[in-house]
């Protein structure tokens, strides 16, 4: 190493230093504050994860195939629901299913409800827009093992820093999705609920948002394909799921069990993509 480099590097900005300091501080001054955050999360997680675990597998079967039919019309679906589901019962993942289902739609709801309006403002304000860019460029390249850290450090081990880590991962999409279907609402439908007298509240629920629906229903599926990424990634930090198969597969060697928990979750995948889309291309 030559002198100038030498010097470049003796000189380093001390950037992990100072971020190892910041979440010192956040988690000495905010201790029962993200305590409180860990409780409520975790209670909401697993409320819901024994709610579907208290219905009968088979009684759950039936009434997720008669949504299907009543959301799609589709024989096509149906099967692929009911069939899949008693897939999952006959190689014994009931539970770790319904653990990351639980996961799953917690960590989807969130993303929705701070996305859409992020989403919609973005689109409203171009300079939010601007500020945000980079900041969801951030959140969806930095390596995934890189916020789970500071989230162990605040929230311990457990459900919680799972969820919170899904969720940084997977809000993006609904928040870009939404603010590009607002963008691409085309303007004489704006002009002609002017020209109604529309006030601006009355435009965004009755032009804009009907107009964007379908993109927002494309940001919510990529949601949902997002947080069933980090399903392994939640159990390397103690939350249950299908991705505990996953892990305990990988440290053991043990091929069979990791192949059918991977399966399982890809199963699981493929029934909530074809759920959540529209009509027309779900059947």
């Amino acid at each position: 190493m030559t002198a100038p480099e030498q010097w470049i590097t003796d000189h380093k900005i001390p950037v992990g230093t100072a971020m190892a300091a910041m979440i010192d501080m956040v988690r000495h001054y905010g201790l029962g504050f993200f305590d409180a955050i860990s409780d409520g999360i975790g209670a909401c997680v697993d409320g819901l994860t024994i709610s579907l675990l208290s219905v009968p597998p088979l009684l759950l079967v039936a009434a997720a195939v008669v949504g299907a039919w009543y959301l799609h019309r589709s024989w096509a679906l149906v099967a692929l629901i009911g069939l899949g589901l008693l897939f999952i019962i006959n190689q014994g993942y009931w539970n770790e299913t319904m653990a990351t289902l639980s996961l799953i739609l917690f960590s989807t709801l969130c993303c929705m409800a701070i996305g859409v309006p992020l989403g919609v403002a973005s689109a409203h304000r171009a300079r939010l827009a601007q500020v945000l860019h980079p900041v969801l460029d951030l959140m969806q390249t930095l390596p995934t093992f890189v916020y789970l850290i500071p989230t162990l450090i605040l929230f311990g081990l457990g459900t919680v820093p799972g969820i919170i880590s899904t969720i940084i991962f997977a809000i993006p999409a609904p928040i870009r999705m939404t603010q590009m279907g607002i963008a691409r609402v085309p303007r004489a439908l704006i002009e002609a609920g002017e020209a109604f007298g529309a006030t601006e509240r009355q435009i965004l629920w009755k032009v804009e948002l009907p107009a964007a629906l379908p993109m927002i229903q494309a940001g919510l599926t990529q949601c949902i394909m997002l947080s069933l990424s980090m399903v392994v990634i939640a159990a390397l930090v103690g939350a249950g799921g299908l991705g505990v198969p996953v892990v305990r597969a990988l440290n053991t060697v043990q091929v069979d069990v990791g192949f059918e928990s991977g399966f399982v979750i890809v199963l699981l995948a493929v029934m909530l993509d074809r759920l959540c889309r529209s009509k027309e291309s779900a059947s």
